[in-house]
């Protein structure tokens, strides 16, 4: 008789049950990122709630639409991994800036759109310019997000950039409180319940808010029931330059921060990512991203948390996340949903997203933990990338004189500090060593498996972590 072979942990499908349970812990695990991007852009554009809404109900359609892809697949897209999308927190800051400048959502779309198209063309080629994006830089641009998204919580805490009352005692008492929330379940709750400690903040937060007077759901009544995102809603794409190139290095950082979760996914789940199914999951992200760019929302990328959530429960069936995705897809047909989160006072955001934005720039030092700073330049690479990244946050005119496509690309930390970290990186570690350096000296010591690359370029630092393969790091 023939035997049937094994399935693959990956491409078991769960009992309908389980699917529903696992997949909503999913959803729950990610909710809250997933929405806060187009909450902070919609908030800075000073939208209106009915386009806020729409902008929420329109990125989780996509967010659901994109984990589909990813999971499922269909001919080179998908990595076919238990892998969550939604929108990166790498694009904020530029997506604000191009917003508020003029551009308004059309120009946000516009580049949006050219940065998925260029996602897709890269993809076979990225494996290829990882050894540029080593720890060292992906680490630094990673805390250098999280640094510049800091001041946005701030402003929310205070009540929201242009309140009334900004700055009241009672809006830093409301944020303050959810905070406590949040670490309260994140310390003593369940493991499951600390997974979602943040959405769980935010609902009791919203709860203590409406007897106190800071919530207005009349946007809620307003809403429709059920609705779908039509292409370009807010009007045809514009196409400009420097809000392009902006996003195009935006693109670089979260190709960089997907082949990551991938990597690290591949290792959970017992199936390791090769170059064909990695350059299949960064198409799948870039057919998000022009999807998102049609579809009224914004880039997308994995969702690190959830990568979490699959080592946490051992759970590795790819379907479970495909059914997080659908559970996704249904939120984004209901625009009433959408205007309840629009609802959500700043305060509650803020405590929240304190803790949120502080774990994106905790997260890059975990990943900087990883790199070697003895005996090598590493120390000035972070330390000049941060402070060019975080100067247009701390001063914000500070090129107010410049051009305004010098403007779009620095005024961004971001993008600023990932164009001098991977700069820097070259200068230091992908040039010869300068004569009697420490580097060259270890260089010599080691032989020439350490002192020069595959491509024939010596490295100045003479460390490993610079140099050390992601997969390894993760």
């Amino acid at each position: 008789m023939a035997t049937t072979a094994p399935v693959h942990p990956v491409d078991e499908v769960p009992p309908v049950r389980q699917l529903a349970a696992f997949g909503l812990q999913h959803v729950l695990a990610m909710y809250a990122g997933a929405v806060a991007v187009p909450l902070i852009v919609g908030g800075a554009m000073k939208l209106s709630p009915a386009d806020l809404a729409y902008l929420i109900t329109a990125d989780l359609l996509v967010c659901g639409i994109a984990t589909l892809i990813q999971c499922i697949g269909f001919w080179r897209f998908g990595v076919r991994l238990p892998i969550m999308q939604g929108c990166t927190f790498a694009a904020v800051s530029p997506m604000v800036l191009i917003g508020t400048t003029g551009g308004g959502l059309p120009a946000i779309y516009g580049s949006v759109i050219v940065a998925g198209l260029a996602i897709v063309l890269l993809a076979p080629v990225f494996g290829k310019l990882l050894r540029f994006f080593p720890p060292l830089v992906t680490g630094t641009v990673i805390l250098i997000i999280g640094l510049s998204l800091l001041p946005v919580a701030g402003n929310w805490a205070a009540g929201g950039a242009g309140a009334k009352d900004f700055g009241e005692p009672k809006n830093l008492a409301l944020a303050g409180f959810v905070l406590a929330v949040v670490l309260g379940v994140q310390r003593f709750a369940p493991a499951f319940l600390s997974r979602v400690a943040v959405l769980i903040g935010i609902v009791v937060g919203l709860a203590v808010a409406v007897p106190f007077g800071f919530t207005d759901f009349g946007g809620v009544g307003d809403a429709d029931w059920v609705g779908i995102s039509t292409p370009f809603h807010f009007g045809a794409p514009t196409f400009e330059a420097s809000a392009i190139v902006s996003m195009l290095v935006v693109a670089l950082v979260t190709m960089t921060e997907t082949t990551g979760d991938l990597i690290a996914v591949g290792e959970m789940t017992g199936r390791r990512i090769e170059p064909r199914p990695l350059s299949d999951g960064l198409r799948a992200d870039g057919l998000s991203t022009v999807l998102g760019g049609v579809f009224n929302t914004f880039p997308y990328t994995a969702y690190a948390q959830n990568v979490g959530l699959v080592g946490m429960t051992r759970v590795r069936s790819r379907w479970v996340v495909a059914a997080a995705g659908g559970i996704l897809v249904l939120l984004g047909l209901l625009p009433k949903l959408g205007a309840v989160v629009a609802a959500i006072p700043a305060p509650v955001l803020g405590g929240a997203g304190l803790v949120m934005f502080g774990t994106v720039a905790a997260g890059g030092l975990r990943t900087l933990a990883a790199v070697d700073f003895r005996g090598n330049d590493n120390l000035t690479v972070v330390a000049v990338s941060i402070a060019v990244g975080v100067l247009p946050v701390g001063v914000p005119t500070v090129y107010a004189r410049f051009p305004d496509w010098f403007q779009t690309v620095m005024n961004s930390g971001i993008s600023a500090g990932c164009l001098t970290a991977v700069t820097l990186n070259l200068l230091f570690n992908h040039l010869p060593a300068k004569a009697g350096s420490a580097g060259s000296t270890g260089a010599a010591d080691s032989g020439a498996d350490s002192g020069a690359e595959a491509g024939g370029l010596a490295l100045g630092g003479g460390e490993e972590g610079v140099e050390k393969p992601r997969e390894e790091v993760v």
